[in-house]
C-alpha cells in the first residue's frame, strides 16, 4: 500500500540529560497515517517517562478516531508529569488532515502554492496538560493537495522556525536544518516535517 507521506525527524535532548522528554509517533493505520510529537512536561527521565506512556497509548489506540485519541492519552498518563502534544491524520480516502493538539507543540501546514490558497494554516491548541488537565478539544479538518507540508516543533524551537525556505528539501533535510538553526538549547527539542504525497501515494 503506497504511503500517503514522506516525513522526517530531528531531535536533541537537552544537554546533560540521558534521554529527551520529547517523542515522536508516526503509524500507518489501514485508514491513513497517524504522526503525533509528545513532550514531556520538563526534562529528564520523568518526562521522558510520561512521553513515552503517551506514544504507547497513540499506539495501543491508533485505530480509534483522532478526537478520542487524546482523551486515551489522558487516562493513561494520570499520575505522570503529563505531557503536551499534537496529533494529525492523513486519510486515505479523501484528501485531507485532521490534526488538534493540547499545549505548546506546534503545528504548522504549509500549502504547496498551487492553487488559490493561503500560505500555510496553524495549529490552534487550547492550554492544558495530558494527564492532569485535559481541555475541551476540537478537531479541525483541512484539505490537502499533494506537496503540502506539515511541521510539529515542541517548545525546545524557537519561533519562526516556519519562515525557513521549503525549497527543493526533502522532510528530513527540512527537519535538520530547522533543528540545527532554531534549536533553544535550553530544552528537549523535536521537529517532524510530513509532507503529503497525495491519496494515490503520487509524488507532487
Amino acid at each position: 500500500m503506497p504511503s500517503l507521506i514522506d516525513w522526517g525527524i530531528a531531535e536533541r535532548a537537552l544537554s546533560g540529560e540521558a534521554q529527551s522528554g520529547d517523542l515522536h509517533f508516526v503509524k500507518e493505520v489501514p485508514a491513513g497515517v497517524l504522526v503525533s510529537v509528545v513532550d514531556g512536561l520538563g526534562h529528564g527521565a520523568e518526562a521522558a517517562a510520561a512521553a513515552q506512556t503517551a506514544v504507547a497509548a497513540l499506539d495501543r489506540f491508533s485505530d480509534e478516531p483522532v478526537l478520542q485519541l487524546l482523551p486515551q492519552c489522558h487516562r493513561a498518563l494520570v499520575g505522570t508529569r503529563g505531557v503536551v502534544m499534537s496529533v494529525a491524520f492523513f486519510d486515505r480516502a479523501e484528501p485531507a488532515m485532521t490534526w488538534l493538539g493540547v499545549g505548546n507543540v506546534e503545528g504548522i501546514l504549509l500549502f504547496n502554492g498551487r492553487a488559490a490558497r493561503p500560505a500555510r494554516s496553524t495549529l490552534i491548541a487550547p492550554g492544558g496538560i495530558v494527564g492532569s488537565e485535559l481541555p475541551r478539544l476540537q478537531a479541525q479538518l483541512v484539505p490537502l493537495a499533494p506537496g503540502d507540508t506539515l511541521i510539529f516543533a515542541s517548545d525546545g524551537i524557537k519561533a519562526g522556525f516556519a519562515d525557513e525556505p521549503v525549497d527543493d528539501a526533502s522532510p528530513q533535510q527540512l527537519a535538520d536544518r530547522i533543528l540545527t538553526r532554531f534549536c533553544k538549547g535550553t530544552d528537549d527539542a523535536l521537529v517532524l516535517v510530513a509532507r503529503y504525497r497525495g491519496a494515490a501515494g503520487a509524488g507532487p
